[in-house]
């Protein structure tokens, strides 16, 4: 779900990325998607597990170099790759990013 409907990528695109065929991956969006409708009608929880994905990716600048890069908030090192500075922003909420700020002061 998370390829086909929020990274937007086609059916063929997903299947290619997941190494399975097409049809396999169009049994498993249909399975899933059929699971969480019923979950939410039905008030059940949700349990999300398996794979290999990277969660909360942002788009940073560099406020000393300018320099714009993609990190995942799970990494540890919280600097400009390219200058190494401790000033970046995140591009997507015009500030610092409220994930970045924990976890630079240790929050």
């Amino acid at each position: 779900m998370r390829l086909k409907d929020i990274e937007g990528l086609n059916q063929e695109e997903c299947a290619e990325r997941m190494q399975i065929s097409r049809q396999t991956f169009q049994n498993i969006i249909d399975s899933a998607r059929k699971k969480v409708a019923m979950a939410l009608i039905q008030g059940n929880a949700i349990h999300i597990g398996g794979g290999n994905y990277i969660i909360g990716l942002c788009q940073f600048r560099c406020l000393n170099c300018g320099e714009i890069y993609n990190k995942n908030y799970g990494q540890d090192r919280y600097a400009c790759p390219f200058c190494g500075s401790g000033e970046i922003i995140c591009e997507q909420r015009k500030g610092l990013c409220h994930r970045y700020r924990d976890r630079r002061h240790g929050k």
